[in-house]
């Protein structure tokens, strides 16, 4: 008699098969496996690689040559594993035939599940009945029925693909998106899924139909193929649609083309172009199209690449043929810089220990009818090095700013300038808590310029040829006294005050000096503090002064205030400075600013600056928002008695009726929420001094698991490239996995 139950060993609640074999003698060693009897192409690792699988019981039938095992069955070949509730193993055939909560886990992650299924050995062929996979980024797919062959096609019947997480309470809902085809084909060589006579169902509700649709297998990050087209409508271009197409060419580029045809101008064609090196990257992006009758287009191309630990060297280059065309088509362009202008630029630049130095040339191009081309500096080339050093015996620590350029004009000043600024700085407590820092502070620069009589200096006639230095000693001095209340929190004041001493620089520089990086003067509690209220070399404010303040603030739980005011004082007036500016007289305006912020929802921001005579408003900046992620609402008010902008249009000082004494009066208003899925915001800007809108709009985006929608709405009422306003929507859907695809109209 051959009994057909041979004798098993218990290891806590799992029964090891190497028993069974060790019984049997199937084998030397001590694991449950047998050898197929062929080898099938395309398996991985060793052809003859034994299946070792454990079970709860393990049954062998020696008349029919099968190995029957039950309960939670694991059976392994290789990076293949199969999981059941029983498998069958024919010896003879080399098949297995699993049962109940069938589970094929793939080398790649993937898993497969079927109610049956039979498998050749090595778990390469087989049939499943009621498939159902697990790809990588949330992918499921179903089917009634799926065909292996060879590893590499899974083909299914009446399938089902969604990437969205199926209803916790009711998991026979339909998921948000899903899509149902009557047969699709899962390449896993090439990682492509290719679906015949597919709906797109939303919500269970068919939305697109497509009688042939391939998409990459979520596993991919790239994959050659087209791509979902765009929709649109435009007043310039019509109605118009894209159809992208992506082109994975290796492990290290890829690029995308973009064609649109539109129903006003013809055709439009955008190439982008990527590719990853060893030392950088490299991203260039070209577009061609017809505004009229012409043919018009763009170049943009950057790309930055790391010499070694040091150095490194990079461009930025961006063209466009004319404002028209980025006005009809400068959506889908890759170009840095703003729609007025597009800088471009080589550079190579140098990190070291408290050092930084750069070497690069610089151009820019206008792209608004308010700006001539030609009036706009070109840097080549330009230079800069910075270096802040360590401390040193004295207890100070040295820096530098060294810079040189040669900008150029086809219409205007044409400036060659070198210069170097130097700080000394030694902080120091005095015995009271009182601080103290005394600065050693020089600027040196040498000019050679010619045109200085054209813009933006509008100086005097023919070449200059000058060089200045302005040493300036500065004593800082600050006094902070705290007071700790207990339940009442913490109160500081603290009296600031800055002595400068340095010889007049006289408003004679506003014609002798040419001005390339000095361009902006607006004075406020941010640069009370100092030695040049303008933000370059080219302007230097001198003569001795006295800068002071009072700085308070009180801590009080989560409750925080904090204010300062302040004013200038010097022993003569400066002409360099414009009458409105609050920096021209002896006394200067008073700079205040207060923060109030009671709790994490709520915070309010105010600056100020006042006539030192007659305590008008000559500047406000003010700022509230109040609430909490779920609902924030936000507003601004800015107001100034002057445009800083329009200072340079003519030769100073402005004459009356100019536009630099056209005041700005703005304000703003923006509200946005965070809530489970979803993201709203919304903003509104209003021009108080025309009492006309400058813009609104607002956007909506939902995003969960498997699927983005983002509804975007901006309106413009401003001007812009021969246009009184305008208005833009943007619509877009994105299913993960697959694609995106949407609609925009201009």
């Amino acid at each position: 008699m051959k009994p057909r139950l041979i004798h098993r060993r218990v290891l806590g609640n799992r029964i090891i098969s190497w028993c069974v074999a060790a019984a049997l003698g199937l084998m030397p060693n001590a694991h449950a496996q047998f050898h197929p009897p062929t080898a099938v192409s395309g398996s991985s690792g060793p052809k003859d690689a034994p299946v070792t699988f454990t079970a709860d019981q393990v049954e062998y039938d020696r008349e029919h040559s099968l190995v029957i095992a039950r309960g939670a069955v694991e059976a392994w070949q290789n990076d293949h594993v199969l999981r059941a509730d029983e498998v069958i193993f024919n010896r003879d055939t080399g098949m297995a035939t699993a049962n109940g909560h069938v589970a094929l886990l793939e080398p790649d992650g993937e898993t497969l599940f079927a109610s049956s299924a039979e498998l050749t050995q090595d778990m390469r062929d087989g049939v499943f009945n009621n498939m159902g996979a697990l790809l990588a980024q949330n992918g499921r797919l179903a089917a009634n029925g799926a065909r292996r062959t060879a590893g590499l096609l899974n083909e299914m019947s009446r399938v089902v693909y969604s990437s969205c997480d199926l209803c916790l309470t009711d998991p026979t809902k339909a998921p948000l998106w899903q899509i149902r085809a009557s047969s699709a084909v899962q390449d896993v060589e090439h990682k492509m899924i290719e679906y015949n006579d597919a709906t797109l169902e939303m919500f269970g509700l068919p939305v697109a139909y497509f009688p042939f649709l391939a998409s990459p297998d979520p596993s991919v990050p790239r994959r050659s193929g087209w791509m979902i087209p765009w929709l649109g409508n435009s007043s310039s271009l019509g109605a118009f649609v894209t159809a992208p197409y992506y082109w994975a060419i290796d492990g290290q580029s890829d690029a995308t083309f973009v064609p649109m045809m539109t129903t006003k101008t013809g055709p439009q064609g955008d190439v982008q172009y990527r590719r990853a090196f060893n030392s950088g990257t490299l991203l260039a992006n070209v577009s061609a199209g017809y505004v009229g009758n012409t043919m018009q287009g763009t170049i943009a191309a950057r790309g930055q690449f790391t010499y070694d630990d040091t150095w490194r060297w990079g461009f930025d280059i961006n063209r466009a043929s004319s404002i028209l065309y980025l006005r009809d088509f400068h959506t889908g362009l890759d170009l840095n810089g703003s729609l007025n202008m597009l800088p471009s630029t080589v550079y190579v630049e140098g990190f070291g220990q408290g050092a930084y130095t750069r070497f690069d040339i610089v151009a820019y191009q206008s792209l608004s009818t308010t700006i001539i081309d030609s009036r706009l500096p070109a840097a080549v080339p330009r230079y800069q090095y910075s270096y802040f050093g360590q401390p040193d015996g004295l207890g100070g620590r040295l820096s530098l700013d060294v810079a040189a350029f040669n900008i150029l004009r086809g219409d205007g000043t044409d400036t060659r300038r070198a210069s170097l600024t130097a700080n000394w700085e030694r902080p120091m407590t005095g015995p009271l808590g009182d601080r103290w820092k005394m600065t050693l502070h020089g600027d040196l620069a040498g000019y050679d310029a010619s045109q200085d009589n054209n813009q933006p200096n509008f100086g005097q006639p023919g070449r200059i040829d000058t060089a200045r230095a302005l040493p300036q000693i500065g004593i800082d001095w600050r006094w902070p006294f705290a007071r700790d209340s207990g339940a009442w929190g913490t109160q500081l004041i603290e009296p600031m005050a800055q002595l400068i001493l340095a010889p007049r620089t006289g408003d004679s520089q506003l014609f002798r000096i040419p001005n390339e990086d000095s361009f902006d003067f607006d004075f406020s509690d941010a640069n009370l503090f100092g030695f040049n209220r303008f933000p370059g070399v080219d302007r230097q404010e001198g003569g001795t002064r006295l800068n002071a303040a009072i700085h308070g603030a009180w801590y009080l739980g989560g409750t925080t205030f904090d204010g300062l005011v302040g004013q200038s004082y010097r022993t003569y007036k400066d002409n360099l400075f414009p009458a409105a500016s609050g920096l021209h007289d002896q006394v200067s305006d008073l700079v205040a600013r207060g923060t109030f912020a009671p709790t994490k929802w709520l915070d309010l921001t105010y600056r100020t600056r006042l006539d030192a005579k007659t305590s008008a408003t000559r500047m406000v900046d003010a700022v509230a928002s109040v609430g909490t992620p779920r609902f924030r609402v936000s507003g601004g008010y800015t107001y100034s008695a002057f445009n800083s902008y329009n200072y340079y249009l003519q030769a100073p000082p402005p004459p009356a009726g100019s536009p630099f004494y056209s005041p700005r009066n703005e304000v703003s208003f923006a509200a946005s929420s965070a809530w489970d899925k979803y993201r709203i915001s919304a903003f509104a800007r209003r021009n108080l001094a025309t009492n006309q809108m400058v813009a609104y709009g607002a956007d909506l985006i939902y995003e969960d698991e498997c699927f983005i929608l983002d509804l975007k709405f901006n309106r413009r009422y401003t001007t812009y490239l021969y246009e009184n306003g305008a208005t833009t929507l943007l619509l877009q859907f994105t299913f993960k996995t697959v694609g995106q695809f949407g609609y925009r109209a201009l």
